[in-house]
């Protein structure tokens, strides 16, 4: 797992990484032994210190939690606290779709959309066939969840939009 500790506004010495790496390390391979990558980032609001980190801990899930606090050991310790709690409520819900064996494994489906020339008069329209030109053409992937999942997703990513199908 890559590990990536970065402050804002404040200085992080190596004592505050090594402490970071000592903690986060055995939280995520408790539970997802093969994260991808982790990033915490410290910074100073008014009179606290804010600790938040983000955890890539698979293809399309993102993990994230925060903590706030005089100190900031307290607070990423807080921080901390509220990821560990996070990854053991999602792992258990991944164990209990893996019972029930009703749920298909995750799908991603590709989608292309489209962005459109806006309209400017004749010289936003295809000569050739009087629709709008095309000015860039991307393809997207959209996972396949149910509604809990897609709820579950959401709630961990700290997300406010998901498009799922």
């Amino acid at each position: 797992m890559q590990l990536s500790v970065s402050g804002k506004h404040v200085d992080v010495g190596d004592a505050l990484r090594g402490h970071v790496a000592n903690t986060i390390k055995p939280v995520v391979d408790r539970y997802f032994g093969s994260a991808i990558e982790a990033k915490v980032l410290f910074a100073r609001e008014r009179h606290l210190y804010c600790a938040d980190i983000a955890v890539h801990v698979a293809r399309g899930m993102m993990v994230q939690s925060r903590g706030e606090a005089p100190d900031a050991y307290a607070a990423f310790d807080g921080a901390a606290d509220r990821l560990q709690r996070r990854l053991q409520r999602y792992k258990g819900r991944l164990i209990d779709r893996r019972r029930d064996k009703a749920a298909p494994e995750e799908r991603q489906e590709t989608v292309p959309h489209y962005v459109l020339a806006a309209d400017a008069g004749e010289q936003a329209e295809d000569p050739e066939h009087g629709r709008p030109a095309i000015i860039a053409e991307q393809v997207s992937d959209v996972a396949v969840l149910s509604v809990g999942e897609a709820v579950m997703r959401m709630d961990l990513g700290n997300l406010p939009i998901l498009l799922f199908r």
